[in-house]
């Protein structure tokens, strides 16, 4: 007998979304950076993510395994990055604005490529990735630009940032509830392709 697996992807999509969620309430200016957004990137935004990835892999779902274990290796990176510096570490090592940008940027690229399996999967994924790769671009330009005009492409990220991490927790509530109640609850406005609807 089969046994049917779950689908890890609202998991996935639930660490990604809270937890950029957080951090972008930080980046529009609400809060100072702190141990919750830092916790949420370690052991949400990272650790589940890199679960639900290795999970779809178990599923053969090669875009949820490179999409969501990437993402939560960004996590996991990007809380490094903020806290090295707090660690006793050469001050050689600290992230350069400017540099940190880059990685941004890197992280900007990544996602601009995986926008296009999305168009053919549902609107709202392809929502959630086109809106995180304006957020990577905004918050790269924002690390590049020095002064005032910087942080103000970092404020408009973060709203940017609630918006996109908001689609993906709508997206992993809608497979969740409409998987559980058998029926149509909370539309995702899927596309026609069925090869890529995997």
């Amino acid at each position: 007998m089969e046994s049917k697996l779950s689908n890890p992807a609202p998991l996935g999509l639930l660490g990604f979304g809270m937890t950029t969620i957080l951090l972008n309430i930080h980046n529009a200016g609400f809060f100072p950076l702190n141990v919750a957004i830092l916790a949420m990137g370690i052991f949400y935004g990272g650790l589940a993510q890199v679960i639900a990835g290795i999970l779809e892999y178990r599923k053969g779902n090669t875009f949820g395994m490179t999409a969501f274990i990437s993402y939560g290796m960004f996590w996991l990176t990007l809380v490094f990055i903020l806290i090295a510096p707090q660690m006793g570490l050469p001050e050689v090592w600290a992230a350069p604005p400017a540099f940190l940008g880059w990685y941004l940027f890197l992280w900007g690229l990544f996602t601009f490529f995986m926008v296009f399996p999305t168009l053919k999967k549902n609107r709202v994924m392809a929502f959630v990735f086109i809106s995180l790769t304006v957020l990577f671009s905004l918050l790269a330009i924002g690390h590049w630009v020095p002064g005032d005009a910087g942080k103000i492409f970092i404020r408009i990220g973060g709203w940017e940032g609630i918006v996109c991490g908001l689609s993906a927790v709508y997206l992993a509530a809608a497979e969740i509830l409409n998987e559980s109640c058998g029926r149509l609850v909370l539309p995702v406005f899927p596309l026609e392709n069925k090869e890529c609807n995997k």
